[in-house]
């Protein structure tokens, strides 16, 4: 045949028909006529009687033929997208975003820190040498009030601290102006950094006086008993408005350097004003003394950051903090032991070796260490290569960072509302306040991953539902002008990336959001979860809202971080969130209630339960439990074999007379993404070939949602498979190209859908959708590999080469999406195999 003659012209108004043939590489005509069965089961005839009277010959053909449309439109049903709700049926779901959005989030959750096992740690105290070091020890200067700093504690600082970048600017701004106003995050340093900022600066201050006064005196201000009482903390209760009237008296010694941590979120706190700052500053200059405020970040601290005396404390840098806390640790060695071991440098290499180990990594699961942090790591390291700490309580408390961090947080978060009069109103918004920080928290362990705009509007939610069951006789308002982000993420230990999210189908630049540490969303889910019951109920309302955001990078994170809160107390979560939405209204409700089935079921110790209550709603639940039994089944771990999971599925595919074997069939073919896919298509070819047509029924329409479907609807775990590189093909291709062994069975299966009558037309635009991928939009090929090894086993016999020829035909006449003819030709000797190229040619020869 030549290019002409099968690619030109216009095409005839139907396909050809099939001659009838007998098996051939497992196609049976046979099935076609049996694939025709009325919806009793029994056979009904393709083909009119020869002669018959001229009336009742039409009336019976004209009833054939409306059986045969009735058929075809059934079928057409069964073929549609199970979780499309109000949108066209024709038009973009959720599918493919919602599967990656899967896989991101399952990423959270898989560092080997199962939330299930994942308990406080029992490892007490660490020894070095004769030093015990407290693991679970809360450090905290709430308790500190006015009085001098001792000066041993000073110049243990001057021997331990290490500066953060930019130290050298706050201290020349500390000095040229008396007065500093230093922001930072809570833990991070900054209480010991203004201390040193302080230390210095009166160090020097003195120096230079008595360099003037006395120029033969030591300038060593270290022996002078004065400097005992040369720094020293201010009662946060005095406030800066007593500090500067207490600089007035006689009394006051010069040259001192004061410490001021002030609380600036509380309710009812209001942060002093720039002509208080003004005031103070020169009641210092005017004795010749420094202060230094401390204020956590946040919108309340912005206008003091944002002043003449405003400036921010980074850090400490990890790395160089962890080697000197773990030279210091090895140094604390007795001398005996110090003598007999080996030395402290070779140690120092071996604890930073083992602090590089992915397994330790891991268990630490924090990319910035704190202070206090870096002490307890630096403790844990020097005691394992000292042998007074086993592996199992290194990794145990390397596990314990992330799980005081999420403590820290949430640990007396209301106890300033609760310590409001009641017969007050001062508490009128103040819940808000209080409870954003930790609601951003909590959105971003479950939402990591997902755009900032997302998280900030799910905190917001959040904010509300715990805000209303702290405080029900006051509406929860927030100021709508004072978010700061900067701050929620140096408060949150979290991070901004540059990424892209899908907006109805389509990829955007976005910003994207995560903690600075894979262990913190799993510490946060676990602390909130586990020792702050009362708040439950507000996060279950709150999980509730997110199961019916439009957005899959939102309600999916939401399911898979709902069904790890499932697994620490599966009676609750069962109760108040799988049950209530498994029997919703919505399919993405009910999508929602299957992804946590599965994500419980992912734990050795919940999936014998939850395969049991899935077998429970395919058997006996109501059409919403068996929907959501079939979404869960899709994921592969809600039976205990493959061969389980078709037999659910194909009971609630063929109940019925087939009323959802839409979803069924959807399921059926994210099955086949899973390594026993072979498995899979033997079912497939059993079902087309049963006796009861709603079986053949299930075989035909999960065919064709197979030739529909592309890779990323179904794979979600993109790193362990072969098709993981192949997410906008179409999933048949894509397993054509990458396993060969499968092209028989799915084209015998393509080929059955191609020749019965009411799927025909159905699998002829399926076909169509394939040729179509084989080029990109943009030019480029796309799933041309999978067609090369398909086409050509699906067209064998020259009738199949006629229905392509047709169908290229339609496509290269089609007004809408024109086939270049190029195309076309390309598409076509794809199909031709090679002796079958040469004597075509021979003949046209």
């Amino acid at each position: 045949m030549s290019d002409e003659e099968h690619a030109g012209g216009p095409p005839d108004d139907a396909p050809p028909e099939a001659a009838d043939k007998d098996k051939d590489g497992g196609r049976d005509r046979e099935k076609e006529k049996g694939g025709e069965k009325g919806r009793d089961g029994k056979p009904s005839s393709d083909e009119g009687k020869a002669d018959g009277d001229g009336e009742s010959a039409d009336s019976e053909a004209d009833d054939k033929e409306s059986e045969r449309e009735r058929a075809a439109g059934r079928f057409r049903e069964h073929t549609r997208d199970p979780l499309a709700e109000e949108e066209s049926e024709d038009g973009p779901t959720s599918l493919a975003a919602a599967s990656r959005a899967h896989g991101d989030a399952r990423l959270i959750f898989t560092t080997g820190r199962d939330l299930h096992t994942f308990d406080r740690p029992r490892i007490g105290r660490v020894q070095i040498g004769d030093t015990y070091l407290q693991m679970d020890a809360r450090r905290s200067g709430a308790g500190m009030r006015s009085g001098p700093v001792p000066a041993d504690e000073l110049r243990e600082l001057r021997r331990a601290h290490v500066a953060p970048e930019g130290y050298v600017g706050l201290r020349n701004a500390l000095g040229a102006r008396r007065l500093l106003v230093l922001g930072a995050a809570p833990g991070t340093g900054r209480t010991s950094t203004a201390l040193s900022l302080l230390d210095d600066v009166t160090n020097f201050a003195v120096a230079e006086a008595n360099r003037k006064t006395e120029p033969e005196a030591d300038a060593d201000t270290d022996t002078d008993p004065a400097a005992d009482s040369r720094v020293w903390r201010v009662d946060p209760d005095d406030g800066v408005r007593q500090l500067a009237d207490s600089l007035g008296g006689a009394e006051v010694r010069r040259g001192t350097g004061y410490l001021l941590e002030l609380s600036v979120t509380g309710p009812g706190v209001l942060p002093p004003d720039e002509i208080g700052l003004d005031r103070l500053a020169a009641a210092l200059a005017a004795c010749r003394a420094f202060a230094v405020i401390v204020v956590t970040l946040g919108s309340a601290a912005n206008p003091l950051l944002a002043g003449r005396y405003g400036m921010l404390c980074p850090p400490a840098p990890t790395r160089e903090l962890l080697a000197t806390r773990l030279r210091e640790r090895l140094e604390e060695r007795p001398d005996a032991a110090a003598a007999d071991g080996p030395p402290t440098a070779e140690l120092l290499a071996r604890a930073e070796e083992l602090a590089e180990r992915e397994e330790v990594r891991d268990a630490v699961g924090l990319t910035d260490l704190r202070p206090v942090e870096a002490e307890l790591f630096a403790s844990l390291l020097a005691g394992h290569v000292l042998g007074t700490v086993s592996h199992e309580e290194l990794l145990t408390g390397c596990r314990s960072l992330a799980a005081g961090q999420a403590q820290e947080w949430f640990a007396g978060v209301d106890r300033a509302l609760a310590a409001l009069p009641a017969a007050t109103e001062k508490s009128t918004g103040q819940a808000a306040v209080l409870f954003h920080p930790v609601a951003f928290r909590i959105a971003l362990a479950v939402l990591g991953g997902a755009s900032h705009s997302a998280v900030a509007s799910a905190a917001h939610l959040l904010t509300w539902e715990l805000s209303v069951q702290c405080d029900p006789d006051n509406a929860p308002a927030r100021p709508l002008f004072c978010d700061d982000p900067d701050s929620d993420l140096a408060l949150s230990r979290a991070e901004l990336k540059s990424g892209l999210v899908e907006v109805a189908g389509v990829d955007v630049a976005a910003r994207l959001i995560w903690y600075r540490g894979s262990a913190l969303p799993a510490a946060v889910l676990t602390e909130v979860w586990d020792r702050h019951f009362p708040a439950r109920a507000p996060v279950v309302r709150w999980l509730r809202l997110l199961a019916d955001d439009p957005r899959p990078q939102v309600w999916m994170r939401a399911a898979v971080a709902a069904g790890e809160l499932c697994v620490q107390d599966f009676d609750h979560g069962y109760a108040e969130l799988v049950r209530p939405l498994a029997e919703a209204s919505t399919p993405r409700r009910r999508f929602f209630a299957a992804t946590m089935m599965d994500q419980a079921a992912g734990h050795a110790s919940h999936r014998k339960a939850v395969r049991k209550l899935v077998d429970d709603w395919v058997k006996s639940g109501t059409n919403a439990l068996r929907w959501s039994a079939a979404m869960a089944l899709g994921y592969g771990n809600a039976a205990a074999t493959t061969d389980a999971s078709l037999d659910a599925l194909a009971r609630i595919g063929v109940r019925n007379e087939g009323e959802q074997m839409a979803v069924a069939s959807l399921n059926v073919v994210r099955l086949l993404a899973l390594p026993d896919g072979a498995r899979v298509l033997r079912r497939m070819n059993d079902w087309t070939h049963h006796k009861y047509v709603t079986y053949q029924d299930l075989g035909l329409v999960t065919t064709v949602r197979l030739m529909l479907t592309s890779v990323d609807e179904v794979l979600f775990d993109t790193s362990v498979s072969p098709l993981g590189e192949r997410g906008d093909r179409p999933l048949a291709l894509a397993l054509a190209a990458s396993r060969p062994e499968l092209v028989r069975p799915m084209a015998d299966l393509m080929w059955t859908a191609l020749n019965t009558a009411r799927s025909r037309d159905v699998a002829m635009d399926a076909l169509e959708s394939l040729l179509r991928s084989a080029v990109r939009k943009n030019g480029s090929e796309g799933a041309r590999p999978g067609l090369a090894a398909l086409l050509p086993v699906l067209m064998a016999e020259e009738q199949d080469r006629r229905r392509l020829d047709w169908l290229l035909r339609r496509m290269m006449n089609d007004p809408e999406n024109r086939l270049p003819d190029a195309q076309a030709r390309a598409l076509w000797w794809l199909a031709v195999p090679a002796r079958g190229r040469k004597g075509e040619e021979e003949r046209n020869g």
